[in-house]
C-alpha cells in the first residue's frame, strides 16, 4: 500500500506529459530527466488546449445533364381530292395528234409540257408560222409525220447549256381516262429516255402525283371521237 502514491503520482506525470501548453519547468527551461517529479496537485486541466471541433466539407457534386434527341418520321395521310387523277412519277401516255403512246416523265417542276421530236422543221402556211416534225416512240415502228400552227415561241434554260427557243403548240395528252388539250413545247432530241415530260400546265386542277409509284393509270384510254 505504500507504492500506491507513488504510482498515482506516476500516472499523473505521464497525462501532463501530453498537454502541449504546460508551464515550463524549472525557470522557463525544457523538462529533462532531472526534472522534478511532478504531483496531482501541480496538474491544471485549464492549461490543456480547449478542444476544437472539425467539421468536414461536404463532398462537390456535379450534376451532369445529358440530353438525348431522337428524330422519330412522321407519317402524315393528306387526304386527295374528289376526282382528282392520281398519277405515279412515270406514266403512260398517247398524243395526239399522231396517236403515238410514249412514256412520259410527271415534273411538278416544269411549267409546261415537253416533247422531244425529230426533224423539227419550221414553215409558213397561209401567212402563219406552222412546224413539221416527226414524232415517234423509240421503237422500230416508223414515226409518224404531225405538221401543226405554232402558237409562240419561248425561251428555255436547261443547266449546262444555251439558252433554246422553242416552238409551242396545243396538243391533246391522254392518261387512263382522262384528255386534257395542253401546251407543249417541241424540243428536237434523238436519243431520250422521256420523250415526254408532262408539266404543271397538265397537272393543274386535274391530277396528284404520287412520286412513289410509277404507272398508276396503266394504258391509256383514248377518247371515243379519236377512235
Amino acid at each position: 500500500m505504500r507504492f500506491l502514491p507513488l504510482v498515482c503520482s506516476l500516472l499523473v506525470a505521464q497525462l501532463l506529459a501530453g498537454c502541449q501548453n504546460l508551464p515550463d519547468i524549472g525557470a522557463g527551461t525544457p523538462a529533462t530527466d532531472e526534472s522534478p517529479t511532478l504531483t496531482t496537485a501541480d496538474f491544471d486541466p485549464s492549461l490543456c488546449p480547449a478542444a476544437e471541433t472539425v467539421v468536414c466539407a461536404e463532398p462537390e457534386v456535379k450534376v451532369v445533364e445529358r440530353v438525348i434527341e431522337r428524330n422519330f418520321e412522321k407519317v402524315v395521310e393528306v387526304p386527295v381530292a374528289k376526282d382528282k387523277l392520281v398519277l405515279g412519277s412515270e406514266e403512260l401516255f398517247t398524243v395526239e395528234p399522231g396517236g403515238v403512246r410514249l412514256r412520259a416523265l410527271v415534273d411538278t417542276g416544269a411549267a409546261t409540257c415537253s416533247l422531244s421530236v425529230l426533224d423539227l422543221t419550221p414553215f409558213e402556211r397561209d401567212g402563219s408560222e406552222w412546224v413539221r416534225f416527226k414524232l415517234g416512240d423509240g421503237s422500230d415502228v416508223e414515226p409518224v409525220n404531225v405538221e401543226l400552227p405554232i402558237k409562240r415561241h419561248v425561251r428555255v434554260a436547261r443547266p449546262g447549256f444555251d439558252r433554246q427557243r422553242r416552238p409551242i403548240v396545243d396538243m391533246s395528252l391522254t392518261v387512263g381516262e382522262v384528255t386534257h388539250m395542253v401546251e407543249v413545247n417541241l424540243i428536237e432530241r434523238g436519243e431520250f429516255e422521256f420523250p415526254l415530260l408532262v408539266g404543271r400546265n397538265f397537272l393543274k386542277d386535274a391530277a396528284v402525283v404520287d412520286v412513289s409509284r410509277k404507272q398508276v393509270q396503266g394504258k391509256p384510254q383514248l377518247p371515243a371521237f379519236s377512235k
